[in-house]
């Protein structure tokens, strides 16, 4: 016998796809249950004005910085997104977090921020059924949780931990933010700001700390803060072997 709780997301699920392949965009909530909402999700479209490829939104993170500023990253990030997380690696939200390295030779530890990457060929698109992993056209990756089915395919295919799966209710939601248990989530580039004009939040703290810890910009804007240093600076990509094509680089590593 299936459980209430089953019957109840199979006729949400049949309810977001059908709306979706009837072009029903315009849909402004959908309830998952008693006091659970999601507001229509992002399709990429700031107020009046698409989503462009002339745009290749980036980060360059300078790893040589401390330790603390990546700490910084991580709570504005939780503060401006609504997700918490109770100190357990596995179930925790990974929207961003830090990770620390040790040379084993003279024990010398490296700290960076790790998030999703935003890649030109995401894995974590290629590989969902529903289509919710999705790449915009200015290259930052999302997830519409609307038609998220929580196959967690994503999560397997990415070679950066950078997704995690929303295992219990959720509560304090951002309105520009919906979350949905049993969905898949990651880091958004916080793109409500984005489209706002703005930068993301986790850019925005560490650049009160130190200016130059991380550059948020237009990679295809020979002009941007992001560009020029890029061409000043040998940078790296975690994991460039996989020519996915990351949008974060980073310094120092």
């Amino acid at each position: 016998m299936t459980a209430p709780m089953d019957r109840e997301r199979r006729r949400f699920m049949a309810r977001a796809l059908a709306l979706t392949a009837g072009g029903a965009a315009g849909l402004a909530a959908v309830t998952l249950g008693p006091g659970l909402v999601l507001v229509q999700a992002a399709q990429g479209r700031a107020p009046g004005q698409p989503a462009s490829a002339k745009v290749r939104w980036g980060l360059l993170i300078d790893t040589n910085k401390p330790a603390v500023i990546w700490d910084a990253c991580v709570d504005a990030c939780r503060d401006e997104n609504g997700w918490q997380g109770k100190g357990n690696a596995a179930t925790d939200p990974q929207w961003i977090r830090r990770v620390d390295l040790k040379d084993k030779r003279t024990g010398a530890t490296h700290s960076l921020p790790m998030m999703c990457q935003h890649c030109e060929s995401p894995p974590c698109v290629d590989v969902c059924p529903t289509g919710a992993s999705f790449r915009r056209a200015d290259g930052i990756v999302l997830v519409d949780r609307h038609i998220c089915i929580g196959c967690r395919y994503c999560m397997l295919a990415c070679p950066y931990a950078a997704r995690s799966f929303v295992h219990e209710d959720v509560t304090g939601q951002k309105p520009y933010m919906p979350r949905g248990k049993g969905t898949v989530e990651s880091c958004t580039l916080c793109v409500h700001r984005i489209d706002a004009g703005g930068i993301p939040a986790c850019v925005e703290t560490a650049n009160r700390m130190d200016p130059e810890a991380i550059l948020f910009g237009d990679l295809n804007d020979p002009d941007s803060d992001i560009s020029r240093a890029l061409s000043r600076h040998v940078v790296s990509r975690i994991r460039d072997d996989l020519r996915l094509g990351p949008g974060v680089m980073y310094r120092g590593l």
